[in-house]
């Protein structure tokens, strides 16, 4: 496995990040201690130094198991958790992004991962009530405190954490440094504003969900499938649809659909570091894979063209012939632009 500096950081970190909201069964589906145990090593086996958690994973019991595998060596890791997610439901305070529930969650999660700092640390949703000037000067705190070393934003309006990056920067408080979003095949919203933020501001993208809930693995295509998620909930075609074009590049090159829809994540412009997520050695292992190879341009336009979305006003509007006559005064084709 080769390593990415994570984003606008001296930060080395491994170029898939091992996702742990599968670690432990409290929720009822999640992994069992000692399936855990070989996931986590397979993926550090593979050279893999980049471990994603969170305070509300599986109750807490993400963090503990996590803490533990890691203790024997943790300097060797770079240790990733976030808080907003409450720990106390009914409690308002027990949630958000406010600072005393940072502070809180925080110290909890310290104990649970039995260290001393977190590399990296996450706000995991935005509340839209906490103001940016607070959220960012209580993770500056702790950064000052030696309680956690870089910081994160996970589920953000493209808008807020261009906002909140810029404050840092005026005011010298550490920015975010890692961006965590929803993104495959089946789901490009993103590609509207927050991954060229990311790109423009030298944000690493961890994108998790990269198998569209499993979609892209292929197992709803197969003769036999339901083409449901579950019994109520039916698959949109378009979305099958897209998989089929996953399963017949994968055939193609003899790499299974899971491996084809991580590459083509994976080589999306910018620093991409895809989360993988797995409650079985054999699907860690079989993701791990997908370092092992690189999708042709071909098999990259492609994917392209058949999951395109519409990048809606102002992207679509502006990239129109007539409105980019009137902008460039007929020489945007003459135009030799590195930052496109």
């Amino acid at each position: 496995m080769r390593y990415k500096l994570l984003g606008k950081s001296g930060l080395r970190v491994s170029e898939l990040a091992l996702g742990t909201m599968t670690f432990g069964e409290d929720w009822g589906w999640g992994a069992s201690k000692e399936e855990s145990r070989k996931i986590f090593d397979a993926y550090v086996d593979a050279g893999g130094n980049f471990i994603d958690t969170a305070n509300r994973y599986t109750n807490g019991t993400s963090e503990k198991f996590v803490g533990e595998f890691i203790a024997s060596d943790r300097g060797r890791f770079v240790l990733a958790t976030k808080y907003t997610l409450f720990t106390q439901h009914g409690d308002p305070n027990a949630a958000g992004n406010q600072r005393k529930n940072l502070v809180q969650s925080l110290e909890a999660s310290l104990k649970r991962l039995n260290t001393d700092y977190i590399d990296l640390y996450w706000v995991h949703a935005w509340d839209f009530v906490t103001p940016v000037e607070e959220v960012m000067r209580a993770l500056d705190d702790m950064v000052r405190a030696g309680k956690i070393l870089y910081v994160g934003v996970s589920d953000t309006p493209a808008w807020i954490v261009s906002r909140a990056n810029m404050l840092a920067e005026l005011r010298g408080w550490t920015p975010f440094v890692g961006l965590q979003i929803r993104y495959s095949l089946i789901d490009r919203a993103v590609e509207r504003d927050l991954l060229p933020m990311a790109r423009a501001l030298d944000i690493a993208v961890t994108p998790w969900g990269a198998l569209g809930t499993g979609i892209l693995s292929g197992k709803y295509n197969r003769e036999g499938g339901s083409g449901r998620v579950s019994t109520w909930a039916p698959i949109d075609p378009r979305k099958l649809a897209i998989a089929e074009e996953v399963i017949k590049i994968a055939g193609e090159i003899g790499r299974t659909p899971s491996q084809v829809a991580l590459s083509w994540v994976r080589q999306q412009p910018g620093v991409i570091i895809p989360i993988l997520g797995a409650k079985t050695l054999p699907q860690v292992q079989d993701n791990l894979a997908c370092v092992d190879f690189k999708l042709s341009d071909e098999h990259l336009q492609h994917l392209d063209d058949v999951s395109q979305i519409e990048l809606g006003f102002p992207h679509d509007f502006l990239a129109e012939d007539g409105v980019r006559d009137l902008v460039f005064a007929g020489t945007y084709a003459q135009l030799d632009n590195h930052r496109r």
